[in-house]
């Protein structure tokens, strides 16, 4: 089964780009997107995503945030949100039941400038952690999307200047930490311990994405004792778009 994790950035603007044709290279069995931006009918899918389920949590604000997935196997049950009503304004979160998983797509708030937004994260974090262990209990969890953490300095190519900026602050870093010590693995990380130079987003500014100055921010993780599922992990930087790339895992 393959599934793909993509930061759109826009999905009516992708889909103006190479999002057909990149659905139809790909082939992903599971297809999941955050900042989509969008209502589902505002978007005129392409042909190809017409053999796909397609479920939807759009934000309350117009053109903001935003996650969708798209798969062809129909789930057990969908869940919009983490039941938290503070927390699940901005179709931030999607949760997918299939009889072997539990998928959660997840597009994390952004700390932001001078980390101004950082408290909220932080709790954000701590409720999106909860969310994982309660259906952990019921079955292995995978989770993917947009984490907005490059956990380690292997995971940007400018650590030192990028010391206590959003996404890469202490705070930010060891939450990451603590979610992954509840018993998730970075698939990417597992297969790939000591790689370098491997980012899912780039910066619009100063031809970062061509000289490759990007940041590792976009993630497959699931339940450790599931890793033995989890055959291969991958990041595709050759496809545009969005200032991110996707990213995806392969399992037996």
């Amino acid at each position: 089964m393959k599934m793909i994790s993509w930061n759109v950035n826009g999905i009516r603007a992708v889909i103006a780009k190479n999002f057909g044709e990149f659905v139809s290279t790909e082939q992903p069995d599971i297809l999941c997107l955050q900042e989509t931006k969008a209502r589902p009918e505002q978007v005129q899918l392409p042909l190809e995503l017409g053999a796909y389920h397609a479920y939807w949590n759009s934000a309350e604000k117009p053109g903001y945030s935003g996650v969708a997935v798209f798969t062809k196997q129909k789930p057990l049950n969908v869940q919009l949100g983490m039941g938290v009503d503070v927390h699940d304004t901005e179709g931030r979160v999607l949760t997918l039941e299939y009889p072997d998983f539990i998928l959660v797509n997840v597009y994390t708030p952004n700390a932001q400038d001078e980390l101004r937004r950082l408290s909220y994260r932080l709790q954000w974090d701590e409720v999106f952690r909860r969310h994982l262990l309660e259906n952990a209990k019921r079955k292995p969890v995978i989770f993917c999307g947009d984490l907005n953490v490059a956990h380690q300095e292997i995971d940007l190519a400018r650590p030192r200047e990028n010391r206590k900026n959003p996404g890469f602050s202490d705070d930010e870093r060891e939450s990451f930490g603590k979610l992954l010590e509840c018993g998730f693995t970075d698939t990417f990380r597992h297969h790939y311990p000591d790689l370098t130079d491997a980012y899912s987003w780039w910066s619009y500014r100063a031809g970062a994405r061509s000289r490759n100055i990007g940041w590792r921010i976009d993630y497959f993780g699931v339940s450790t004792h599931f890793m033995d599922r989890v055959v291969s992990a991958e990041i595709l930087p050759q496809v545009t778009g969005s200032d991110h790339c996707p990213v995806g895992i392969n399992l037996a």
